[in-house]
């Protein structure tokens, strides 16, 4: 066995790998080769870069945006006795202090980073004291002005590797077009390409999609028709508990899942699933991450999403078990004409977006030229009340303000509470002698946690509550109490997300929303929503084919499973020409409106096949005529 195996198998107990992480492994630990491993969900990423480092000395750091991911792989890399710490906004300085030095000095393999504390100075000056072993990029795409989830604190990456010559890079990704793939090695400033790529083909996962206007109904088909777990993906925290309580409502046992949710009812819902005790799970897309449970039989998605990359990720958790499962997308006219509206919402007007930055420093009391590197708990409820904004908008606006580098905003994090003894041992046991009342209570947080004179410790005061046999309240005051005396750090729990200023402040003149940031990204994802508008209503190309074709892989093989192979309706043209002719009539009639001869005798295809799609297109309200008979675009963002 070599090395990899030999660490797989001491650590996680498999005796052999996936295909294509030991390929990845080798490229990076024995050739020293900068690498981007291409593999769609649960393909196991995270021991891509987690065996080698551990085959090396110093530090690995891994850059990901997930930070409640990044805080479960560090409690799994822990519970294996392998040292790990995670540094994001939100931490106090001492607490990032610790995990630095932890890195530097306590034998620590892997450093965890949010991408907005690259650039900060106290990462730069203490990155010169680590021995970095490798630099592991997870969710790569995010480096990519093309990728789906764009972030621009991932373009300081670059900076980081020039501090560290001769330190390979490995970039992992689920989900990356040709384009972007080709976009994150050049970001990433490998000095040759090197993709290992892995197939997108799932040949047990059966692709279905279905226009219905009752879902509801549709949804009861799926479950009733397939035994087994099941997911099922919604646009909204609403709609999340309104679907499991229909679904309870019918004798199903489900339960919802969103960010807004507190970690113990996150961990307890999600635990309940993964255990079978709860059969179905309704969520947004905040559910999935990191989560892998083998024997999901369908997921159902009964919102469309903005990109073929989200639907891609969100339905491949299902039938990792390698057995048949099912993705259901359930659609019709009403997510249609969503999908185009929310192009209106994504790409607010420039004026529109000045002003939301013009807001948030006065919301923030900032003066012009200051908060550059500050970090400020954003509450976006509280925000847009205050200035009557709507929602959707003005979180479009904060994304496009940060693709341009002037503010970074974080995942909403849960965050536990933590304590930290901040006198020494022999001053502690003089405090306990002059204060008897709180002996018994600071021998109880010393038997119950390790640690607590070099590091912050997540805490349970509702544990401690119950082994002290009194209320959280009295816990809750102690704590305090402790605090105040300078005997103890007492970090209170709290869930929010942040905002940082990567820039001063500047005036809301000054502000430049750059065209690649504005109008080439909105023609970017005007063209993703309409390869997910054809996805849907494609119905003469194998669904597999179309999905794997969007990533740049093309097969002349249907799956002969999804439920355009099952259809044995005419086919009304060559499936090779579908996204070719619809590309064509939508351009076409999108530089002006066109009389239905015309658009049929300009066509470059088959006579026949033009008039079928057009016809297809005018069913599925992408396209309509007016009584002269004139085809026009439809238009439908006052809908």
């Amino acid at each position: 066995m070599s090395i990899y195996t030999d660490i797989l198998q001491q650590y996680w107990g498999y005796t052999s790998f996936r295909p294509l992480q030991e390929e990845i492994i080798k490229s990076v630990a024995d050739e020293g080769r900068d690498t981007l491993g291409l593999l769609p969900t649960g393909g196991g990423k995270s021991i891509i870069f987690q065996v080698p480092a551990l085959s090396k000395e110093g530090t690995c750091i891994v850059v990901t945006p997930l930070i409640a991911l990044m805080k479960d792989q560090v409690e799994n890399l822990r519970r294996r006795n392998i040292k790990a710490v995670a540094v994001y906004s939100g931490l106090t300085f001492h607490e990032i202090q610790a995990a630095f030095d932890s890195c530097t000095f306590g034998g620590t393999k892997f450093l965890y980073l949010s991408p907005e504390r690259l650039s900060t100075e106290l990462f730069l000056e203490r990155l010169k004291t680590l021995k970095v072993s490798m630099l592991a990029i997870d969710e790569a795409h995010c480096i990519s002005q093309w990728g789906y989830d764009f972030r621009p604190s991932y373009l300081k990456i670059a900076d980081v590797r020039k501090l560290l010559p001769g330190v390979p890079v490995l970039a992992l990704t689920a989900t990356a077009t040709p384009k972007v793939a080709d976009d994150i090695q050049e970001k990433l400033l490998f000095k040759e390409k090197n993709l290992f790529k892995k197939s997108f083909a799932r040949s047990n996962l059966i692709y279905i999609v279905r226009k219905v206007e009752d879902k509801e109904s549709y949804l009861m088909r799926i479950v009733n028709a397939q035994p087994g777990t099941g997911v099922v993906y919604v646009r909204n925290r609403k709609k999340t508990r309104e679907t499991a309580e229909f679904l309870k409502s019918k004798g199903i046992s489900a339960d919802y899942f969103h960010a807004g949710l507190t970690q113990a009812y996150k961990d307890y819902r999600q635990q309940q699933w993964k255990d079978g005790k709860t059969r179905i799970i309704c969520s947004t897309n905040a559910f999935g991450m990191g989560i892998d449970k083998p024997d999901v039989r369908f997921v159902t998605h009964l919102d469309v999403p903005d990109s073929l990359e989200a639907y891609f990720q969100e339905a491949g958790r299902g039938g990792r078990d390698e057995k048949k499962a099912y993705a259901v997308l359930l659609y019709n006219d009403g997510d249609i004409s969503n999908l185009r509206r929310n192009l209106t919402m994504s790409f607010p007007p420039k004026e529109y977006i000045k002003q939301v930055y013009n807001m948030l420093g006065n919301y923030y009391q900032i003066p012009i030229g200051a908060a550059k590197g500050r970090t400020f708990e954003f509450k976006l409820a509280h925000f847009v009340e205050q200035y009557n904004l709507n929602i959707l908008q003005c979180m479009s606006a904060l994304k496009i303000l940060q693709r341009n580098g002037y503010i970074e905003t974080t995942e909403e994090v849960f965050v536990n509470s933590r304590i930290m003894f901040v006198i020494s041992r022999e001053d502690l046991y003089k405090y306990q002698v002059a204060n008897r009342q709180t002996d018994a209570f600071i021998k109880l947080l010393l038997r119950s946690y390790t640690g607590l004179f070099s590091n912050y410790v997540e805490i349970d005061e509702e544990q401690i509550a119950k082994n002290a046999q009194c209320s959280i309240d009295t816990i809750v005051e102690m704590l305090k109490k402790m605090s105040q005396q300078k005997i103890i750090s007492y970090i209170p729990q709290k869930r929010t997300p942040f905002i940082i200023y990567t820039e001063e402040r500047l005036d809301e003149k000054s502000i430049i929303i750059a065209p690649e940031t504005y109008d080439l990204l909105r023609e970017h994802y005007t063209e993703r929503v309409n390869s997910v508008i054809k996805y849907c209503i494609n119905d003469q190309t194998c669904r597999s084919r179309q999905l794997t074709s969007y990533f740049g892989e093309e097969s002349n093989t249907d799956c002969g499973e999804c439920d355009v192979c099952r259809s044995k309706r005419e086919r009304y043209a060559r499936a090779e020409e579908f996204d070719e002719i619809f590309d064509y009539i939508f351009n076409f009639i999108k530089q002006a409106p066109r009389p239905l001869q015309e658009i049929k005798t300009s066509s470059p295809f088959d006579n026949e096949h033009t008039s079928e799609v057009i016809r297809k297109m005018e069913d599925d309200g992408i396209i309509e005529h007016n009584q002269d008979g004139i085809y026009s675009v439809v238009d439908k963002k006052d809908n």
